[in-house]
């Protein structure tokens, strides 16, 4: 059991990966559910498991609502962990046998192994992805970042990797990828940061090649060109939304 470090995860609507992601973690003692709205089946699942407790909270940005969830947490040792990601049983038994009392500076990476519809992919940026996920919240929190938050560091940070990784069952089918493009550009929107329409054709293209090309995209087959395109129309929906929000009399 492990009982000296909370797996902490946010939540909405994940029915469909939370009881992987569950099942992953039955050996903590405590793991920390942040719902942000859920109106599917994902309460009801995660209530099946003795272990989980629930906490409800309104979404303000990924990086403030984990820093309310990790504040949810027993412990200030906490494993963050997305709704779709599974802890791997040799991180688990890695666990088991961590002692409680670490240097609190110490910050680690994992491995995190992304898979596209089940098969694991390490080109087009999806290889190397080496994520702080396990720290003491006494010296290290998420930053405030809306989208692409991260485990801030500091002058005082001690970084360490751990080659035991976590599993991010990313895209079960291709249509995620519309949908995460629209939630992560409908967020990125309040900035309004925007560039006139020729340079945001060459931003998004630049972003397709690079992933499709220069990062290896191309040696994941239709995987690759799935991931490298959606890439780009991220770009492309980042900064046209505000810029036509802007020009639209």
């Amino acid at each position: 059991m492990i009982e000296h470090v909370s797996a902490v995860i946010i939540v909405k609507n994940a029915a469909d990966t939370i009881r992987e992601t569950l099942e992953s973690l039955k050996a903590f003692q405590e793991v920390v559910l942040y719902d942000n709205g859920s109106s599917d089946d994902t309460l009801s699942i995660a209530s099946e498991y003795p272990n989980v407790l629930i906490f409800e909270g309104k979404f303000v940005g990924f990086g403030k609502t984990k820093q309310a969830a990790v504040a949810c947490a027993s412990n200030d040792w906490v494993l963050s962990l997305d709704a779709d990601e599974m802890v791997s049983p040799e991180l688990s038994e890695f666990l088991e046998g961590w002692l409680p009392n670490q240097d609190p500076t110490i910050a680690i990476k994992l491995l995190r192994r992304n898979y596209l519809m089940g098969k694991y992919v390490k080109y087009a940026g999806w290889g190397g992805d080496w994520l702080v996920r396990l720290f003491n919240r006494e010296a290290h929190n998420f930053n405030d970042n809306d989208v692409h938050e991260s485990v801030a560091l500091h002058d005082g940070s001690a970084v360490k990797k751990l080659s035991y990784p976590i599993d991010h069952n990313a895209v079960q089918h291709l249509g995620q990828f519309l949908v995460k493009v629209d939630r992560y550009t409908e967020i990125n929107r309040q900035s309004g940061k925007s560039y006139p329409p020729a340079i945001i054709f060459f931003k998004a293209m630049w972003r397709f090649f690079e992933s499709f090309i220069l990062k290896g995209g191309i040696l994941a087959g239709w995987r690759g060109l799935a991931i490298s395109w959606s890439n780009a129309n991220g770009v492309f929906y980042k900064y046209m939304k505000p810029y036509a929000d802007k020009h639209k009399d």
